[in-house]
């Protein structure tokens, strides 16, 4: 089974795809070509960077690619007042004595250090489905777990978030 992702994951993915087939591909190509006519290829660091970077881009493009090809489209639509796809939930972590925010997005969108959490990890399938002021058991492991509460759920959309490099 492959990713799960949004319309608008898609949407972004075969911009990506797009932009880096048209533009960067034609850069990489010419910068490979520049160097290249540098001369002598056995010290040239320029046209080893330049392939590099080419080889780089179009590994980026097979991946965005197999993604697709392997992709299980998901609905981003939740009900009003309930944790779903692309809300922000703030949550008291009874452990820590602490709120935090995160937002709900699909592994494509993840970015812990910005708040961005998957549907796929622990704590979006502990979370997903239910309701301002629930007590939901987190479980890390076999061996280890949280209680949370959910303080507030906010609407948001995916239109700022990116798609993660790899």
């Amino acid at each position: 089974m492959g990713e799960r992702l949004t319309q608008g994951d898609i949407d972004k993915i075969k911009k990506e795809i797009e932009y880096r087939t048209l533009v960067v591909r034609k850069e990489a190509i010419e910068a490979v070509s520049e160097a290249r006519a540098q001369g002598d290829l056995s010290e040239n660091f320029e046209y080893y960077a330049a392939k590099k970077d080419k080889n780089k881009n179009e590994s980026r493009i097979r991946y965005l690619e197999r993604m697709l090809k392997n992709a299980t489209v998901i609905s981003d639509e939740s009900q009003e007042g309930v944790v779903g796809l692309n809300k922000t939930i703030e949550l008291y972590i009874e452990e820590m004595e602490e709120v935090q925010k995160f937002k709900l997005v699909t592994s494509v969108r993840c970015d812990s250090i910005e708040g961005k959490i998957s549907i796929e990890s622990p704590l979006g399938k502990a979370i997903n489905g239910h309701r301002e002021g629930d007590r939901v058991y987190v479980k890390v492991n076999e061996k280890m777990g949280y209680y949370a509460v959910i303080r507030s759920i906010t609407d948001g959309d995916d239109s700022e978030d990116e798609i993660r490099p790899y």
